[in-house]
């Protein structure tokens, strides 16, 4: 598996994949929707499986002494990767602005979602959707990539549109916290987040493989 993921990392990922990573740091900006971050990422892993089709890697990869179960979870490994590489530069801004940065006044006037746990929160499960809807929904032929892509562009968006209009109900303006402020609904919202991210890339996985050993390369 490591060497599969060897591959994937070094000759199929596109080098926008790694290039995007960056748009972690959007975090730092006030009056941007921060979550859009999340689905340039995916974008750019949506590039590295545009790559992969485009040099015929699928067949080349089962030319190898490999199984089939092992190419879908080399691909699952190497979104996994990056994915965790975002999450985890994204919680830099997110920690300055949890401490250093949580009475400033550009971002305490910001009328936008805030940078803390809640936020990772949205990441984490925006990250999970991507490997069910567009990840998985590559598996079904191993060569199809624009449709399921067009669906996770759809919920991606949702999943923005809420994250971007919950806190301003009154009733849940404590989404938006700012600093350690409501910490235990912060840490509720980021550990449901995790949990799904976790649960909905086994699901995704555990099916890509069994879709994935039914075609015919």
């Amino acid at each position: 598996m490591i060497t599969l993921l060897k591959k994937e990392m070094k000759l199929t990922a596109s080098p926008v994949s790694y290039l995007f990573i960056l748009f972690g740091l959007l975090a730092f900006l006030p009056g941007y929707p921060i979550l859009i971050g999340t689905f340039f990422l995916c974008l750019g892993l949506f590039q590295s499986f545009q790559s992969a089709r485009e040099a015929n890697d699928m067949l080349y990869t089962a030319l190898l002494p490999v199984a089939k179960r092992d190419m879908v979870k080399g691909k699952y490994m190497f979104c996994i990767v990056i994915e965790l590489c975002y999450v985890i530069l994204t919680t830099v801004p997110v920690l300055v602005r949890m401490t250093v940065w949580s009475d400033a006044a550009v971002y305490r006037s910001n009328a936008l979602m805030n940078a803390n746990l809640v936020y990772l929160g949205f990441v984490f499960l925006m990250l999970g959707l991507f490997n069910l809807i567009f990840v998985g929904g590559f598996f079904k032929t191993g060569y199809q990539f624009a449709r399921p892509f067009v669906a996770f562009i759809i919920v991606a968006f949702f999943v923005v549109g809420i994250g971007e209009t919950l806190f301003h109900i009154p009733a849940l303006s404590a989404l938006n916290a700012f600093g350690f402020t409501h910490i235990g609904l912060q840490a509720g919202v980021w550990l449901t987040g995790t949990v799904a991210f976790t649960w909905l890339t086994a699901v995704s996985m555990c099916r890509a493989i069994k879709r994935f050993e039914r075609i015919d390369l």
